[in-house]
Formats: structure tokens, sequence, C-alpha cells
């Protein structure tokens, strides 16, 4: 790379000033994607090990298997958990929280910093959880219990297929640290509605509901992650709904209008021809 395409380069903000010499520009490069790579890292092992917790196996600690604690106390713990991880996933992802991160944190990995500290914030829930062992319900049916189970592993697959329909290597910070690694600029990417995003507007949030939801053997410390979680997930719906209004204007309004939050329904006519009645 020319002394003037570093120049420009730096220009983008991508990073902050660096040393003249290439050794130098060439380890930053690396540690950028190395950083980006530990991250995206981090957020597969606890996004499985987050399967195998309300599944309630193959891990050490899950919902009903972790640490015993007298019931006010772990309602008090649990709740806490969940909402120092809603805390940090909504505030972190708002536009002015970030342009001020930004002054601190190379925009190139900023991604990558908000995926690596939101798995932490799940490792410290899957580290903390207490235990409230008292059966909710059961499902003792074989065939209806084989179908819940079905749902379950449905809600996931649902959630993962989700953020390749958008872009999942944007979505958790690769596509920046690559972009920055090659010396490009990151440029966004344009609003997309393809497969599931056509039904329902946030497929992702639908399917972890499901998977969240979906347990043949319901305890009371399951129930509360559930309910908490859900309660989470609406209430940063709404604040993502405007943050996206606020972007997109009248192209979110009418996709708003044609299709559904969380729920699928019978399309309804298109916002452009409806106004038209």
């Amino acid at each position: 790379m020319t002394r003037r395409s570093l120049i420009e380069f730096e220009a983008n903000d991508l990073y902050p000033k660096v040393p003249e010499g290439v050794d130098t520009w060439a380890m930053k490069r690396y540690l950028i994607i190395g950083y980006g790579a530990a991250s995206y890292l981090l957020f597969v092992l606890s996004f499985f090990y987050l399967i195998g917790f309300l599944g309630n196996f193959l891990v050490p600690r899950s919902v009903d298997h972790a640490i015993a604690a007298p019931i006010g106390q772990a309602v008090a713990v649990d709740v806490t958990l969940v909402a120092l991880f809603g805390v940090q996933h909504s505030v972190m992802a708002r536009k002015g929280f970030k342009r001020w991160w930004t002054r601190f944190v190379p925009p190139s990995i900023e991604r990558s910093t908000y995926v690596w500290l939101s798995s932490v914030a799940l490792v410290l829930l899957y580290w903390q959880w207490r235990t409230i062992p008292t059966v909710i319900w059961d499902v003792g049916q074989p065939a209806a219990r084989i179908t819940v189970w079905a749902l379950f592993w449905l809600g996931w697959a649902i959630a993962f297929a989700s953020t390749f329909m958008i872009n999942h290597f944007d979505l958790f910070g690769l596509r920046q640290v690559y972009l920055a690694w090659r010396g490009k600029p990151y440029a966004e990417l344009g609003f997309r509605t393809h497969l599931f995003y056509r039904l329902v507007r946030h497929p992702l949030m639908l399917g972890f509901l499901i998977a969240f939801w979906a347990a043949p053997t319901m305890t009371a410390g399951h129930l509360l992650f559930s309910i908490a979680i859900t309660g989470y997930i609406l209430i940063a719906l709404q604040i993502e709904e405007r943050s996206l209004v606020a972007a997109l204007g009248d192209q979110y309004r009418a996709y708003r209008h044609d299709v559904p939050m969380l729920l699928p329904r019978p399309r309804r006519q298109p916002a452009e021809t409806a106004a038209q009645h």
C-alpha cells in the first residue's frame, strides 16, 4: 500500500493514526482480523452453549442444573443477569452510543466488540444462574414430548437461518474486519426482506422465542428465564422499530404495514395500494 493510499484509508476513520511503515501496518491489519475472528468464535461457543443451557444437555451448568439458592435470591439474581444482558445488548446497538463509543474503539472493530461483550454477558449468566427446580409442566405423552422437542430445534434453526437472510458476517462483525484487512472502507448494507423476512419482520427473535418456550419439562427457573427474556425482546423490538423508521422512513413504514412483527398472517394489501382506497 502506498503512502497516499494509507493516508486516504486513515481518513475513513477505520483506524486511529498509525505510524508509517509497512510492518506496523501489516501487524495492525492482522490484529484487527484476529480480534474479529476471536470475537466471532466466542459468539459461536456461547450460542451453542445456550442451546445446551436451555435443553439441559451436554453442558456443565444449565437452566435446571446450576447454583442452588433460596427462591428469593434465585429470582433476584436471575432477573438481574437477564437485565444485564438486555441493557448491554440494546444500549450498545443504538446509534447514539455507537457515535460516542467509536471515539475510543475503531469503527472496524466496533461490531466485533459488541459481539464479544454480548457473549461475555451470556457467559456470566451461564456461570451465575440460580436454579428454581419446581416443575410447572411436564409433557409425559411420548408423541407430544417429541413434538415439543421438534419445536425447540425448529426455533434454533429459524434463528440461525435468519442471520444468513440479512448478512450473517456483517451482523457478527466479520465483514467489517475483513474489509479493514483488505484496506477498504465499510459500506452499509441495503434494506433486505428475503425469505423469512417476508413473513415476519423479526424472524430471528421469533426463532428465539419458540426455542425458549418449547420445553417438554418446564421448571420455575426455566419459566422465569423465558418470561424475563420475552419481556426484554418485546421492549427491545419497540426500540429497534423506532430506530428503523428513523433510518429508513417510508420504506420501513410500508414494510411494517405489509409484514407482521412476530406472528405470520396472510399478507395484507400493500401499503401503496391501500393508500389509494
